[in-house]
C-alpha cells in the first residue's frame, strides 16, 4: 500500500522549472527574430529568470502539491494561486517565503526551534547546531520562522505537533520558511526575563526564614 501511496504522490506532483524554461528560450527566439519589441520582451525574461520568480514558483509548487486535488485542475490551480498570494502578503515587510529541503540522518536535521507554546505563537529556528546537516545544507537561518513542513502547514501547531511533524519523515524534509528575526529576539528576551524571574522566586523560597528576638 505505501508504494502504491508513493507512486500517485509523484505523479500528482507538481513541477514548474522546465516549463519556465521553455518559456525563456521560446522569449529568445522571439527577440532574435526582431518581430515583436525587443525591450517588452527582455523584461519578461528578466522576471521568469529572477531569484523572486523562482521563489514564487517554488512556493507555488508546494502549495499545489499539498491541496485537496478533489476538485478540477482550474478549482485546484485557483485555490494554489490565492494560498501563494497569501503567504507573501503575511510576509509583507520582512523576507519573502522560500523552499528549505534537508537529508533526514541519524544525526538529526541539526537545527533547534522555539515558540508554539500556544497556537499564536510562531515557531522559529532558534539555533543551527555548527557542522550539522542545517549548517552544511546552508539554506536555513537563525531566525527563520517555519510556516509549513513537508507540505503541512504549522503556523497554527504547538511545538511538540511541530517536532513529530519534523521526525515523521524518512528522507528528507521540506520546509517553507520566511526570514523574520527580529520576532525571535522579542521572545528570546521574554524567555530570559521568565528564566530570571523564576531564579528570583526559587532563591527567595529557598533562603531561611529570620526572625528576631525581643
Amino acid at each position: 500500500m505505501s508504494e502504491v501511496g508513493e507512486a500517485n504522490t509523484e505523479a500528482s506532483s507538481l513541477h514548474l522549472k522546465e516549463d519556465v524554461d521553455r518559456a525563456i528560450e521560446l522569449l529568445k527566439k522571439l527577440q532574435s527574430k526582431g518581430n515583436m519589441p525587443g525591450e517588452k520582451l527582455q523584461k519578461l525574461q528578466a522576471v521568469l529568470e529572477s531569484d523572486f520568480f523562482g521563489t514564487v514558483r517554488q512556493v507555488y509548487e508546494n502549495v499545489y502539491n499539498t491541496v485537496d486535488s478533489q476538485g478540477s485542475p482550474e478549482a485546484v490551480a485557483g485555490a494554489t494561486a490565492k494560498a501563494t498570494v497569501a503567504a507573501f502578503a503575511a510576509s509583507e515587510g520582512y523576507a519573502h517565503p522560500r523552499i528549505v529541503e534537508l537529508p533526514k540522518t541519524d544525526g538529526g536535521l541539526g537545527f533547534n526551534i522555539m515558540g508554539g507554546n500556544d497556537p499564536e505563537t510562531p515557531i522559529y529556528v532558534s539555533r543551527i547546531i555548527p557542522d550539522g546537516v542545517a549548517d552544511r545544507n546552508g539554506g536555513l537561518r537563525r531566525g527563520d520562522e517555519l510556516l509549513a513542513v513537508n507540505g503541512i502547514s504549522v503556523e497554527k501547531l504547538r511545538h511538540e505537533d511541530v517536532v513529530v511533524q519534523l521526525k515523521k519523515t524518512e528522507s528528507s524534509v521540506k520546509m517553507v520558511v520566511k526570514y523574520n528575526p527580529q520576532v525571535l529576539e522579542e521572545m528570546e528576551s521574554q524567555f530570559d526575563q521568565h528564566r530570571q524571574n523564576s531564579q528570583r522566586r526559587s532563591q527567595r523560597k529557598s533562603q531561611p526564614s529570620t526572625s528576631s528576638n525581643k
